[in-house]
């Protein structure tokens, strides 16, 4: 089924975005992912994940890495995005590598394509952003998060 790779894809997206918060972070991932999946010989059509993460990357960059500043704003914008870019790699294997194929007459065309991607997008949106909400409940902080020390130098006295 085509949302299994996005579940764990679109998690690992969410993950990237709120540890890196570097734009074009996304596009390397993805680009990684496309080369050892080709290379290993599971088709060219993993290039749908490659533009899925560009259009992450770009829609997280246009939106702000404040996405992650409060739980609510994290599940929301992770979720919205996460289902997008998974449609927009559906739309695009549908489009491109599917024609023909009696799969994707079966399910739907390329819209119902889209659709079982976009599964995988809801449920790596949520994997993802309870990921990172755990981890900052734990107080595991990225480094543009991390609490500002005030230390006070010592006078010495003689």
């Amino acid at each position: 089924m085509p949302f299994l790779c996005d579940l764990i894809g679109f998690a690992i997206l969410i993950l990237g975005a709120w540890w890196t918060r570097k734009p074009g972070a996304l596009t390397i991932v993805g680009l990684i992912a496309t080369i050892i999946n080709v290379a290993l010989g599971t088709g060219i059509q993993f290039l749908g994940f490659l533009a899925a993460s560009l259009f992450f990357d770009v829609y997280i960059t246009v939106i702000g890495y404040r996405a992650f500043a409060k739980p609510a704003y994290t599940a929301v914008s992770m979720m919205i995005v996460a289902i997008a870019s998974a449609a927009v790699a559906g739309a695009l294997i549908g489009t491109l590598f599917m024609v023909g194929a009696p799969v994707l007459a079966q399910w739907g065309g390329v819209a119902g394509w889209a659709g079982l991607h976009m599964i995988g997008g809801v449920i790596g949106g949520i994997i993802g952003t309870t990921l990172v909400l755990a981890l900052k409940k734990r107080r595991i902080n990225v480094y543009s998060e991390s609490p500002k020390i005030n230390i006070k130098p010592k006078t010495v006295t003689k």
